[in-house]
């Protein structure tokens, strides 16, 4: 979710910070007094267009912050990751726009580009209103929230599945029937390396043998005089340890008549004394078959050297370059025996496209069960936002070829009112209806796109009582599975909000300024008051606004 939001020198705002908790956050403030901007900030780290005339009058630059924390969203911390980034339980997101046109863009502390913010950010926040980036205004997004309605994830995945195996079997067949000259350059490269691997006669292991073979070829000398001269020390020398050891035995076995507690200790320097002899019989067999033998030391170079050189060309280890050559003889093969291959790719192709309209009929089949009581329940939903004689339905359209999300694409209708056709929802030109229509596909289906914060703008725009009201609490019941941000004017709505934030412009030296302040009890009585009363507050709107926030709690 959003949990700070940092403006500097944007618009009429010089610095603002404001905190944002989970569930139902309320911005409320008089008309003009900057809650758009609030949301034009929030559009600019969304990918909107970086323009000078945002920063501040008499200011180089303009910066736009927001903190999320993602804690649990494995999701979104590989899609972080993914991109480059680094992948923490809050990612930090900044936006800087310079009259300069130095325009810059940071994620986790890191420079990025556009191209890179826009599909991390619009995983993390959505604007519904009347807004460059009404999620609803982008057909791709409605057949998502539909298969998410109508829980088609297992039927979506199995035809993916199809999808990617079709277009890979397309991809081998359009590449072995690459044109002749093509396919023969092509044998020529893959011959000369199957030939070349081959050559090498490369077995796995092979490498680590002859590596620890040179190392015994280039220290001999070294290993020869540390293992001879220790058989020497032991045993072979005059004096050696072993013919002490052997005196300093004998002598402890004729005194342990004397003392028998001699006896142990002869018997440890016996043992010891065996044990020595032993190892000095080692050292002089090891030391025996050492040889430095300068030509095998040659030949074990000149080995690892040609390993080297093929692995420098194939893989790093010898176990992939044997993988990789039998890629490149399965490629022979078919290109080779072009005819046969042709015919078992054309006929693995029309199988598996078969099994993919199957599948996809059995998914087209779902959907348009789902699509009718997705449109019930959107319509029962909409009764209750002041949009009592709606209509509205998925359309399904079918398509001349499979695509990768089925067999059809599919485009969200609303006629507002009676007697209106039916328009695609991309048209509506109202920001109020759009977020409205929104708010009951949440209602629906409350985890359709996975977003973790929802701004709604206009969602109260041209309605009052009792629609307002139900409006209220069908936001609050989406700010249970979300975190929603909602800038309102209506006092219904705006009473059900969990905290609630006013926003005002205040004139200081002659430059205006924008806040944002988060309220307390009192304040939020005499914000909701004025909401309700207008510029006069009295002591009966006080208690109205009171009886408003008590009813909305009450539930």
């Amino acid at each position: 979710m959003l949990t700070d939001l940092i403006i500097r020198n944007f618009a009429t705002i010089d610095r603002l910070q404001v905190s944002f908790g989970p569930g139902f956050n309320v911005l409320t403030g008089e008309t003009g007094a900057g809650k758009s901007i609030v949301l034009d900030a929030v559009g600019l780290l969304l990918g909107d267009r970086a323009r000078p005339d945002l920063i501040r009058t008499g200011e180089e630059e303009a910066t736009v912050e927001a903190l999320f924390d993602i804690t649990g969203r494995s999701d979104l911390r590989e899609a972080v990751a993914e991109a480059g980034f680094e992948a923490e339980d809050e990612l930090l997101v900044r936006r800087i726009v310079s009259r300069a046109g130095k325009n810059r863009i940071f994620i986790n502390g890191s420079m990025a580009k556009l191209g890179q913010l826009q599909p991390i950010v619009s995983r993390l926040t959505a604007i519904y209103g009347q807004h460059e980036h009404q999620r609803l205004q982008r057909t791709e997004t409605h057949l998502a929230l539909l298969d998410q309605f109508a829980g088609v994830q297992g039927e979506l995945e199995d035809y993916r599945r199809l999808y990617r195996e079709l277009a890979d079997l397309a991809a081998r067949l359009g590449s072995l029937l690459q044109d002749e000259k093509e396919r023969t350059q092509r044998l020529d490269l893959l011959s000369f390396q199957s030939r070349e691997i081959q050559a090498a006669r490369l077995v796995i292991g092979e490498d680590d043998e002859l590596a620890a073979e040179r190392r015994l070829l280039q220290n001999a000398e070294a290993l020869a005089a540390a293992t001879a001269g220790g058989f020497d020390r032991l045993y072979g020398d005059e004096g050696a340890v072993c013919e002490t050891l052997e005196k300093v035995a004998s002598a402890l076995e004729e005194m342990t008549g004397i003392d028998a507690r001699l006896g142990p200790l002869a018997e440890t320097v016996r043992s010891s004394l065996y044990s020595l002899e032993d190892v000095a019989g080692e050292l002089r067999g090891y030391s025996g078959r050492l040889a430095f033998d300068p030509q095998r030391l040659d030949q074990v170079e000149e080995r690892l050297a040609q390993i080297a050189a093929v692995k420098r060309k194939y893989a790093s280890t010898i176990a992939e370059i044997l993988v990789r050559k039998a890629g490149i003889d399965k490629e022979i093969e078919e290109l080779t025996n072009l005819d046969s291959s042709r015919d078992d790719l054309q006929r693995r192709i029309a199988e598996t496209r078969e099994r993919l309209l199957q599948s996809g009929s059995v998914l087209s089949t779902r959907r348009r069960e789902g699509a009718g009581a997705l449109r019930d329940a959107v319509e029962k939903e909409l009764k209750g936002l002041a949009l009592e004689k709606a209509t509205f339905e998925m359309r399904l359209f079918e398509l001349s070829e499979p695509g990768p999300a089925g067999l059809e694409r599919g485009e969200f209708y609303l006629a507002p009112n009676p007697g209106e056709d039916s328009k695609p929802l991309a048209w509506i030109a109202s920001g109020g209806e759009l977020s409205r229509v929104m708010l009951a596909l949440r209602r629906v289906a409350p985890e359709a796109e996975g977003i973790p914060t929802l701004i709604f703008d206009e969602v109260d725009a041209g309605i009052s009582g009792v629609a307002a009201t139900a409006v209220g609490e069908k936001l609050r019941g989406v700010a249970l599975s979300a975190q929603v941000l909602c800038v309102t004017h209506l006092p219904q709505v705006a009473a059900f909000g969990d905290r609630h934030y006013r926003v005002e412009k205040k004139e200081d030296g002659g430059r205006t300024f924008t806040q944002v302040q988060l309220l307390t009890e009192e304040e939020r009585v005499a914000e909701m008051a004025r909401l309700l009363g207008g510029a006069r507050v009295t002591d009966r709107t006080l208690e109205h606004a009171r009886e408003i926030i008590a009813f909305s709690k009450a539930g």
